[in-house]
């Protein structure tokens, strides 16, 4: 493979593309940032290009094809587990398909790489104003409280969640010494949520609660 205007366009490509992804990224404070997605993006158009030039006629994806597990590895290092959620998948999910448009570009399939980086940017720009819509009218919150044993919160919480019309399944319950450690799942419209969270601001049996 001789080096020529056509290789040069290809990594120009995988910066440009990249970049933009990267810089959506950038914005919002990920891991996967503006550096980083940029090298996703050319190290995968890269290697494609080296795929094609070392492997035979009938192999020309022996490098290329390992992309795609090498780029898991990389994705699985931007996921972690908080407290009550896993976080990072959406990040993991952005390295594995800039990656993809990284292998595009290299393979020469400019116009698809391009059209997919434009729906990579939809997707993450302009779905998150849908995904509140969604959340406004049903979203999965957790919830967890600490209480003495005495207050019954178990009861007392339920209660109140059947009264604002929320879903709810306790995933969690716990007996420290005099206090009870209770989490539920709870599903229900934000407005409801809100009322819910300010109700159990107002009760004083409470010792403290959290809700993710």
């Amino acid at each position: 493979m001789t080096f020529d205007i056509e290789i040069l366009i290809r990594f120009l490509l995988a910066l440009l593309w990249g970049g933009l992804v990267g810089a959506e990224r950038e914005y919002h404070g990920k891991a996967a940032g503006f550096r980083t997605t940029i090298m996703i993006s050319f190290g995968a158009c890269f290697f494609t290009l080296m795929s094609t030039a070392i492997g035979s006629p009938n192999n020309a994806d022996r490098i290329a094809s390992n992309v795609v597990t090498g780029i898991g590895f990389l994705g699985a290092g931007v996921i972690f587990r908080g407290e009550n959620r896993v976080n990072g998948i959406t990040t993991a999910a952005t390295i594995w398909a800039v990656a993809a448009v990284g292998m595009g570009i290299g393979a020469g399939y400019y116009l698809a790489a391009g059209c997919a980086s434009i729906m990579i940017l939809f997707i993450l720009a302009v779905l998150p104003f849908f995904q509140k819509k969604i959340d406004y009218y049903n979203q999965s919150k957790t919830f967890y409280i600490k209480c003495p044993v005495s207050a019954n919160g178990i009861t007392l919480c339920e209660n109140m969640m059947k009264d604002h019309k929320l879903k709810f399944k306790m995933v969690k319950r716990v007996k420290e010494s005099n206090y009870m450690l209770l989490t539920w799942q709870l599903q229900g419209p934000s407005a409801k949520m809100e009322l819910f969270i300010n109700s159990i601001t107002d009760l004083s049996l409470i010792e403290h609660f959290e809700f993710s």
